[in-house]
């Protein structure tokens, strides 16, 4: 571990040198390379080392920063570098004692304060490159967001969305620059978006209201939610399913035959650290997967497109698996000796062959056989009765 780190990582703020602290300001001095992006160096028009310009892509950069290895170097960066800034990205590349950060306010700290939120009740994203839809599932009346946005383009693109999404109620709080003399807050609705000189860099406070759907926090959300081709997991028996897998923080699923997703996207709603792979034989059945993901918002989910079990091979380990079609010996016996110890698995069966299968498993391997059999009230002549749904076999069991 090195005694005197060479890179020091100074946030910055739209205030300049004003606002560094005496830490900030002599690293500044004993520099013999800054690096950062045009519009941090221009904050700084006193530099005495050589500048270098963060190139575009943000990646192209990296390596050129670690060029510079070796020298008395300082990486600008916005704000806090560690709060939705660059500081976990470089880290990544560096062993422990090859950098020491000096943060200033981040964004977030800025924007709480001008709006007087408490930041600890405040979900807060970093939008530059991640999608809209990253806000889907915490889109509800009441909440209150913050998010910092690649430009101003993209503040009009989130109205846009918002609207579309039945939230174009919601209240936008666009902030430009803040913390510097060019510091800017309007208030406008959604829906009636119409600012068209937003400048860089923007935070966007919501105040989120309208009558789109929300997404509900327990197992066995609506079947309309997922875009489907008939190929979807029913609600009832998905809540059950989910409850049986038990998804726990950080845990990875596999979910064999995947559909329309339904499964392995409800995994993920339960935790942001929850992993997930779904591997679907269709080709538009696993496109479609995908694009439900996308559309509700959940990350960490991995498609594939093959048959099992050939297309498992090479995977991460998971915590727990579901195998909602094509159950066969085969299928179960390379799944069996794939799963770690502790391991969870969940199998449903719809045909007699399946559940012949399912029971002799049990009866070997232990864990528990449940029989589900649902119906709903339909209609009867003038009347009503039950129209059953075929009985599902449920086998859960841990390795």
């Amino acid at each position: 571990m090195s005694e005197t780190p060479w890179l020091t990582v100074v946030g910055l703020g739209e205030d300049g040198p004003d606002g560094l602290s005496p830490a900030s300001q002599d690293a500044l001095a004993r520099a013999e390379i800054v690096m950062g992006a045009a519009r941090h160096l221009a904050l700084l028009p006193g530099l005495t080392a050589e500048a270098v310009t963060w190139p575009v892509p943000f990646a192209d950069g990296v390596p050129v920063l670690l060029s510079h290895r070796g020298n008395r170097v300082v990486m600008l960066a916005s704000g806090d570098p560690f709060w939705f800034g660059a500081g976990a990205v470089i880290a990544r590349h560096l062993e422990p004692g090859e950098w020491r950060a000096l943060p200033a306010p981040s964004t977030m700290s800025l924007a709480a304060a001008v709006l007087g939120w408490p930041l600890e009740r405040t979900r807060c994203f970093g939008l530059h490159a991640a999608p809209l839809a990253r806000l889907r599932p915490h889109l509800f009346s009441g909440q209150r967001l913050l998010a910092t946005l690649r430009d101003g383009d993209a503040v009009g693109e989130l109205a846009a969305w918002l609207t579309a999404e039945g939230f174009g109620e919601t209240t936008l709080h666009v902030m430009e620059a803040l913390g510097g003399p060019r510091e800017r807050v309007r208030g406008v609705q959604a829906e009636r978006y119409a600012l068209q000189d937003v400048q860089h860099p923007v935070c966007v406070g919501l105040e989120v209201a309208g009558h789109g759907a929300v997404l509900p926090l327990a197992s066995g959300r609506p079947d309309t939610l997922f875009d489907n081709d008939g190929q979807i997991t029913k609600r009832p028996v998905r809540a059950l399913t989910l409850s049986a897998l038990a998804p726990c923080p950080g845990e990875h699923l596999w979910d064999i035959g995947g559909g329309s997703g339904s499964i392995g996207i409800e995994w993920l709603l339960a935790h942001p650290t929850c992993a997930a792979t779904a591997v679907e034989i269709n080709p538009e059945r696993a496109a479609r997967i995908a694009e439900n993901a996308a559309r509700l918002g959940v990350e960490r989910l991995q498609v594939v497109t093959g048959a099992a079990p050939d297309a498992l091979a090479g995977l991460d380990a998971p915590d727990a698996v579901f195998i909602g079609g094509g159950i066969s010996e085969e299928m179960l016996q390379s799944v069996w000796a794939a799963m770690p110890k502790g391991a969870r698995l969940v199998a449903n069966a719809v045909t007699l062959e399946a559940e012949v299968l399912l029971a002799n498993w049990q009866a070997a391997k232990g864990g528990d056989l449940m029989r589900i059999e649902l119906a709903q009230a339909n209609a009867l002549g003038r009347k009503r009765g039950w129209k059953a749904a075929y009985p599902i076999v449920q086998w859960s069991v841990q390795r």
